[in-house]
């Protein structure tokens, strides 16, 4: 299964990718995550993890398997019968905005369940965080 987001700020990619790789802060401006620690200091790069709590969820420990400065990261959680990839894409406009395309798919043989039982609430997590997204990197 997989849900996808897509929305348009008024900010340059460096902007938005801040806010986005500052996982700590997610839960000040989507209310998707209510709470969120690294699990470990030093920069956000290929192996950092971090934990998530997420209202309905139980929490998750993410890993960082892909990343491009100011362009994307990747990241997965594995629970038994289901790991979750999620994508964070910045695509810079000419016109000095950012589109951001979020994106989170599961495998593995719980993933169909698991989709029918909360595909719901994953598609709106995504619109929240992107909405959340959107007005935290054009507050500048």
């Amino acid at each position: 299964m997989r849900f996808e987001d897509v929305t348009e700020i008024a900010a340059d990619a460096e902007r938005v990718w801040a806010v986005l790789i500052d996982v700590q802060r997610w839960p000040e401006w989507t209310t998707s995550v209510s709470r969120a620690e690294r699990g470990e200091q030093g920069p956000f790069a290929v192996g950092a993890t971090a934990r998530l709590t997420q209202p309905k969820l139980r929490p998750a420990v993410w890993r960082v398997t892909e990343l491009t400065a100011q362009r994307e990261f990747v990241w997965v959680s594995e629970t038994p019968g289901v790991r979750t990839t999620a994508e964070h894409r910045l695509l810079p406009l000419p016109d000095g905005r950012t589109r951001v395309e979020l994106a989170m798919s599961q495998s593995g043989p719980l993933a169909g369940l698991i989709g029918w039982l909360y595909g719901g609430l994953l598609r709106r997590y995504l619109r929240l965080e992107a909405e959340g997204l959107k007005r935290r990197s054009e507050r500048g």
